[in-house]
């Protein structure tokens, strides 16, 4: 099992194949129903120098988006560090509701409020959406909290250790059979829990509760992917969550505890800022998974908290420990394991499906 974190909240594109997501049939085609085949070299076929051209451009502009997604959540921590002095219950409420908002401009623009109305409609939507929710309602939450409260180091030990997360997700939810490779991946995790709790001197908790959430929210989310697009799915999340966040936001501005219209105009925008800042990686994100294939997603995903670390040593000035860079070591070596894997795994399946095709 491969799923590949996506901060933003949108469904893995580790869970997409050849032929769509994973757990959809394949369209059953035959010669009869797909019609007499075009001739070769006729008015509709494309020539091939041209097919190669139009492929490389489109694997450049993936690769360039993949990039630009999984940048802007890597700098992440920058933004939330410009929004003090509002505290982590603040800003996660005002991402909620700005989100929504914008989220629902889209669908304006888009014209889907039919696609959207029919998604709440839909139990087998709703109810995982719902439960998505508070997931990421959870990982925003603890994210947030812990680049605040200078622990984006590890913050960004949460994202790294996600994959992991994602394959005992498959061995103990799916039933799925791991590779000796993707064990060793896991044990090596296990040592490195260990190796930085002993570090810390506690648990590594906002490290482990955003890998488990974030790789519980990446499950559900598989599993409804095919049933609701990238932009429903955060549109009714957000909405489900909105009521509390919205709550909350009253509740603080009557306690004084509110920042939103006491800290200047600058402070109001960059707070209102966040929907924009939520929505437009998650967009180039889906415009990057449509045109990339799964391995290539799969090793841009560490873009996200390598630039999270960097940020938090370079920027925030946080200090590592010997002992907690042995313990990030371990963390690396299980994630290199596991990169080998899936890059062996690709490599195997790419010369199986050209042998298929040159035995047809």
């Amino acid at each position: 099992m491969d799923l590949v974190p996506t901060p933003d909240g949108s469904p893995s594109p580790a869970t997409l194949t050849a032929n769509g997501p994973a757990g959809a049939a394949a369209p059953a085609t035959s010669a009869a129903a797909e019609g007499p085949a075009a001739p070769r070299g006729g008015p509709s076929a494309r020539p091939p120098a041209a097919a190669l051209k139009a492929v490389d451009k489109d694997t450049t502009a993936g690769v360039l988006l993949g990039i630009g997604a999984y940048g802007l959540w890597g700098l992440m921590p920058l933004y939330f560090f410009l929004l003090q002095p509002a505290g982590a219950v603040e800003i996660v409420a005002n991402r909620v509701i700005w989100s929504m908002l914008f989220c629902t401009l889209l669908i304006t623009i888009t014209r889907s409020w039919r696609v959207l109305g029919a998604a709440f409609r839909n139990r087998t939507v709703i109810v995982p959406l719902i439960l998505a929710a508070v997931l990421i309602a959870v990982n925003w939450l603890t994210y947030v909290y812990g680049v605040t409260t200078g622990q984006a180091v590890e913050a960004s030990l949460g994202y790294f250790i996600n994959p992991l997360v994602s394959v005992l997700l498959g061995v103990f939810v799916l039933k799925e059979k791991l590779r000796r490779l993707q064990w060793a991946a896991v044990a090596i995790g296990f040592i490195a829990v260990g190796v930085l709790t002993a570090s810390y001197g506690k648990l590594p908790w906002i490290a482990l509760t955003l890998a488990l959430s974030f790789g519980l929210y990446g499950f559900v989310k598989k599993r409804v992917g095919p049933r609701a697009d990238a932009i429903t799915s955060i549109t009714v999340e957000t909405i489900v969550l909105a009521p509390l966040a919205a709550a909350t936001m009253i509740f603080l501005a009557v306690s004084g505890a509110a920042t939103l219209g006491t800290n200047g105009a600058a402070h109001f925008w960059l707070l209102a800022a966040s929907g924009i800042i939520t929505a437009v990686p998650l967009l180039f994100f889906g415009a990057s998974a449509r045109r990339l294939p799964m391995t290539t997603i799969g090793l841009l995903q560490y873009f996200a908290p390598v630039l999270q670390f960097i940020v938090a040593l370079a920027v925030f000035k946080e200090t590592m420990t010997p002992d907690r860079w042995i313990g990030f070591g371990v963390v690396w070596l299980a994630l290199l394991v596991l990169t080998v894997d899936m890059l062996l795994t690709a490599r195997k399946n790419s010369a199986t499906r050209k042998r298929a095709r040159a035995a047809a």
